[in-house]
């Protein structure tokens, strides 16, 4: 496909000096063809790459150790660029170049992505920095439009002392004697000011004649600067053509899922069915539900009912976790019979059915209900009916990004769509302790939103790393019925064979009769999809 038809950078043929340098400000959009299969395979690989980003960067500290190899690693396994004096980078720089122009497309769409992209965008670009040769330095500046030099080696022994006084922390500048001070700064710049006004404000630079001059160990801020200020102007531009992007039927789709996009395993596949019976539930969710499940179960539990984002949230994530059809039926069928009438269908038949039982009505209305309409679509999320698809339960980002709770409904994520006190509360009543609740708040701010989730699995498991990014629910439930078994895996329950469902045989008036009859008359139902055993 064509990006862009301004001025191309020519990448046809083997042309192995097309990138000179394992980073990059994307300055120029690729022109080459490239087939949808690698566009979309270069793409998803590049949202792996940041989502890595992001866990590294909120579980590690940034620039030390363990953060750079685990950093590095990921890099390597998706086949990134990342080493200066790497032979034949050619593939793996063309990759990067292509799979951040896409994302741009996919993650220029609203203030909420644009601001996630940019983040790991810049933490990939410090990295990169951070491993680049010295003496590269200048050759990547120069290629990338940034007109800062390093000071001669002359001016910079002129002016050491003044620099390590402004650069350094007073008590460290105080601790060096006259002849420590001849300390190695690295290459210095000698950066017009309004450049570098971050480092000033944090006193961080020496001033002279309207120039900051920075050292090697703080460079690095600038750079990030320049590179935030041309990423945010390049995703406004986009944004603003992204109409004629979307025209091409064949991209609209693919872009509308990259942001949502889940690369995952697929946890309707795992073969887990009668792993769990239904008097677990209770007690897995206290110990194995992450809180969005949680949530819901307790709102289940407390009301016999959940409308209609909660049902479809909770029926496939206790589908994946390991609930057959059968058991699917009952569970759903136990507490549904359980829920009170709605009172304006109570009011259309109250004349008919005068004197009944209300209570009586209630459970006779809600099992025919359910075995009209809903006993066929939870048969359909199984794949029994209909078009015969296995749906998958709910990723992480899909419940973030995808139909947002109203008032009245328990689906969503908390840490996404709770009020910060209300998710304070709910985290007390799980026993958090306060340090805890202070860590997944702060992550909760940053929006690192599936990260506070982790925090939450690994305090509430007792684990300083938990060794995976948490994407899914059902990932959540597996991984700490790992811990808590010991590493093994849950013992599978017998599998009841499938029968059919038998009618109720409750015995009726005939007034009850003839108003159920006028009710379930009214209430036909489609079933010709899913989304109708979800709706109210």
């Amino acid at each position: 496909m064509e990006f862009s038809k301004r001025k191309r950078l020519k990448l046809a043929g083997d042309q192995r000096n097309a990138y000179p340098h394992s980073l990059q400000f994307y300055l120029q959009p690729p022109t080459e063809n490239i087939s949808l299969i690698e566009f979309e395979n270069f793409a998803f690989d590049r949202v792996k790459l940041l989502k890595a980003v992001e866990n590294i960067g909120v579980s590690h500290v940034k620039g030390h150790e363990s953060y750079q190899s685990k950093l590095e690693a990921e890099i390597r396994k998706l086949k990134f660029s990342y080493r200066e004096n790497l032979e034949d980078e050619y593939d793996a720089r063309r990759k990067d170049h292509i799979s951040h122009f896409i994302l741009r497309l996919a993650y220029c769409q609203s203030e909420d992505l644009r601001r996630w992209f940019i983040q790991q965008e810049m933490d990939l670009l410090r990295f990169r920095f951070s491993i680049l040769p010295k003496d590269k330095i200048q050759d990547f500046l120069k290629d990338s439009h940034l007109h800062f030099e390093a000071i001669s080696k002359e001016e910079k022994t002129v002016l050491q002392e003044d620099i390590i006084a402004s650069s350094f922390s007073s008590i460290i500048a105080s601790s060096f004697s006259s002849s420590e001070t001849q300390v190695d700064l690295g290459s210095v710049y000698k950066i017009p000011f309004a450049d570098a006004l971050d480092l000033f404000r944090g006193r961080k630079v020496y001033l002279q004649d309207g120039f900051a001059y920075v050292p090697s160990k703080d460079f690095v801020a600038i750079i990030l600067n320049e590179f935030r200020t041309k990423l945010s102007k390049a995703l406004a531009l986009t944004a603003r053509s992204l109409p004629a992007v979307q025209s091409d039927e064949r991209l609209q789709p693919l872009l509308n899922h990259l942001s949502h996009s889940y690369t995952g395993q697929d946890y309707s596949t795992l073969g887990s069915a009668g792993k769990i019976s239904l008097d677990q539930i209770d007690s897995l969710c206290t110990k194995s539900f992450p809180p969005c499940m949680r949530q819901l179960h307790k709102a289940l539990r407390d009301t016999h009912h959940l409308r209609h984002g909660g049902r479809m949230q909770y029926g496939l994530f206790l589908k994946g976790i390991g609930l057959t059809l059968e058991q699917a039926l009952q569970f759903w069928k136990q507490e549904f019979i359980r829920g009170k009438m709605d009172p304006d269908k109570i009011a259309h038949i109250g004349a008919v059915v005068n004197g009944f039982d209300l209570a009586v009505l209630d459970i006779k209305h809600n099992i025919d209900h359910f075995d009209k309409g809903y006993s066929y679509n939870i048969r359909h999320s199984f794949g029994k009916e209909g078009k015969r698809t296995d749906y998958t339960p709910f990723s992480c980002l899909k419940i973030i990004l995808n139909n947002p709770p109203g008032q009245g409904d328990y689906h969503g994520c908390p840490f996404r769509h709770s009020d910060p006190e209300l998710l304070k509360q709910k985290l007390q009543s799980y026993k958090i302790s306060p340090g805890g609740i202070s860590q997944i708040l702060d992550l909760v701010k940053g929006t690192h939103y599936q990260v506070a989730c982790q925090k939450y699995f690994e305090i509430t498991h007792n684990v300083d790393d938990c060794g995976f990014s948490l994407n899914h629910p059902n990932q959540f439930f597996i991984e700490s019925q790992r811990i808590l078994n010991g590493g093994k895996d849950m013992k599978k329950e017998p599998i009841q064979p499938e029968t059919p469902q038998p009618k109720p045989s409750v015995q009726k008036t005939k007034d009850a009769s003839s108003a159920l009859a006028s009710l379930n008359s009214s209430q036909e139902m489609d079933m010709e999809g899913l989304e109708d055993y979800f709706s109210d």
